[in-house]
């Protein structure tokens, strides 16, 4: 699960051009609003990038908004889809 993590970090600091290094980024920290800060523009782009680094595809808005909650959300979220 930390390996996923990591990439995920990796993922939304040079997908998404953060002005962060991905080790600034907590498991806990929420990617939107107050968190990292992300909008919904980054949202969409974030499913394409996610779709294409672990061949998961989020097909709602509903399964987004509860998947980009944190890192830790993604990861399990990406874990539970690539074991089904």
């Amino acid at each position: 699960m930390n390996d996923i993590k990591r990439e995920i970090k990796e993922l939304l600091v040079h997908g998404l051009r953060l002005q962060t290094r991905p080790e600034d980024i907590s498991d806990t920290m929420p990617l939107f609003d107050d968190g990292l800060g992300l909008d919904s523009l980054d949202a969409v782009e974030l499913v394409v990038l996610v779709n294409k680094q672990f061949g998961v595809q989020i097909k709602d808005m509903n399964e987004g908004k509860a998947a980009f909650g944190s890192v830790a959300s993604l990861a399990a979220y990406i874990k539970e889809k690539q074991g089904s």
